[in-house]
């Protein structure tokens, strides 16, 4: 009886250790199949990705011409979003983050940018869930191209530079009725981008008040590119032209490729004008009718007003300044759509991006292309304060469209001072500043070759 007991005991014993043995080795797996089904969930609508080991990646893309003839516009815009990741790192702005720079040119064989080149630029962008957003384009026939599949793809965009009105709302004469293309730009409904630059509207608008109340002129005639940028400008002095009671004596476009403007020039010089506006850049026109206004002779003491698409150093230097003996042709002015930089935060941007890159290298947009990239830094430390997570690398392509929109909500409602003062979008992503600033080119040559005039509040 005894023995039968003990057997039993000891078989009862037995199987209550093999159970407990079971559960020892079976809780690490457990805890491992739990941890692993974990692992790879994001939050806010993430894709179950692995989240990255170390630092989270998030890129800064930009677009700008940086070659060839519009070298010297595109390569200081460049070289300032550069300088805002080069400082975010430095900073820590973000913590947690490691910013990287991802720039692209959209020069084209003809030496000058092109929307063909911008639109491939903007997808090769898009198609890498890391990079934020774009900072660019420059021109605005280039942003005409890369709106449509940036909007589609709910990726931010901000421009420094850009100041066609049709890009962001319907405005006659250019762009009402059938005119209208944001059905085009913006085909989700949605406002994905921004830019600090001010519009066409009021570019042209102080151009045409400058030239007409400070300088006294009251007859004009106009010549622009044929490009997006240059007609729209154009048509804006021409509106603001005929505001203020001027004469204009005509109107020719001129097609970008075009080698010869003397015979055009030639009949200009024939209606005695005050003043010629041209619009569009420097490498579309702009240095070369400054350059043979001098083999007519009645125009060798002609001003000539652009915009800021001739603002460059390239022109400055090609030109040169004003002489009072009139051996180097008439007096320049141009303008740029932003502030003029003053004050500590300028100071220390001019002198920080002189160190890196040379005095003489600054740009029109230098200044605003680092606030527009310190906007986009800001705008992804808000994102990510909201609890929205990074992509976790270049093909989560699940989550990139998440973030992305919450970094565009983050830009839409900004209030962020930046080196060229306070930035702010209104309902259609355009700037709340109306503020104009006005050049010469500087005698002697200084810095980018240019003097500041006046600004000009339209």
């Amino acid at each position: 009886m005894y023995l039968q007991f003990m057997k039993e005991t000891e078989e009862i014993m037995r199987k209550r250790w093999s159970r407990i043995l079971a559960l020892s080795m079976g809780l690490p797996l457990l805890l491992a199949m739990l941890a692993a089904c974990g692992a790879g969930t994001t939050g806010s609508g993430g894709s179950a990705t692995a989240t990255p080991s170390g630092p989270i990646i998030v890129k800064i893309g930009t677009d700008y011409p940086t070659t060839a003839a519009d070298a010297s516009a595109g390569k200081p815009s460049e070289n300032g979003a550069h300088l805002a990741v080069n400082d975010a790192n430095a900073q820590k702005l973000v913590p947690g983050v490691t910013f990287e720079f991802d720039p692209k040119d959209d020069v084209g064989p003809s030496g000058t940018h092109d929307a063909t080149v911008g639109q491939r630029n903007i997808a090769d962008l898009i198609g890498d869930a890391e990079v934020a957003g774009e900072i660019g384009p420059l021109n605005s026939s280039v942003a005409q191209a890369e709106l449509p599949e940036a909007n589609t793809a709910s990726f931010p965009m901000i421009s420094p530079a850009n100041t066609n009105d049709c890009l962001t709302e319907a405005l006659p004469p250019d762009c009402n009725g059938s005119l209208d293309k944001l059905p085009v730009y913006r085909p989700t409904g949605k406002v994905t981008y921004f830019r600090i630059a001010t519009r066409d509207q009021f570019q042209g608008a102080a151009l045409a008040d400058f030239a007409f109340k400070t300088k006294g002129w009251k007859t004009a005639y106009i010549i622009d590119d044929t490009e997006t940028y240059g007609v729209g400008i154009a048509t804006s002095v021409q509106t603001e032209w005929a505001k203020l009671g001027g004469t204009l004596y005509g109107r020719s476009s001129e097609a970008a490729t075009t080698t010869s403007y003397v015979s055009l020039l030639t009949q200009i010089a024939a209606k005695k004008p005050d003043v010629i506006f041209f619009g569009g850049n420097d490498s579309t026109g702009g240095t070369l009718i400054r350059q043979q206004m001098l083999q007519v002779p009645a125009l060798k003491n002609e001003p000539m007003v652009a915009g800021d698409g001739t603002q460059t150093s390239s022109f400055a230097t090609t030109i040169g300044a004003y002489k009072s003996d009139g051996s180097n042709g008439g007096p320049v002015y141009t303008s740029v759509a932003s502030v003029h930089l003053t004050g500590d935060a300028a100071n220390k941007f001019i002198s920080e991006y002189s160190t890196a890159y040379g005095a003489s290298s600054i740009g029109a947009y230098s200044a605003g292309s680092y606030d527009c990239a310190m906007v986009l830094i800001q705008a992804v430390k808000t994102a990510l304060a909201s609890g929205v997570k990074a992509p976790a690398n270049s093909g989560d392509t699940a989550q990139a469209p998440v973030f992305r929109q919450a970094v565009i909500n983050a830009i839409q409602n900004i209030h962020y001072t930046g080196v060229t003062g306070p930035i702010a979008f209104d309902a259609n992503g355009d700037t709340t500043s109306r503020i104009i600033s006005i050049y010469t080119i500087a005698n002697p040559p200084t810095g980018d070759g240019w003097s500041f005039i006046e600004q000009l509040n339209v």
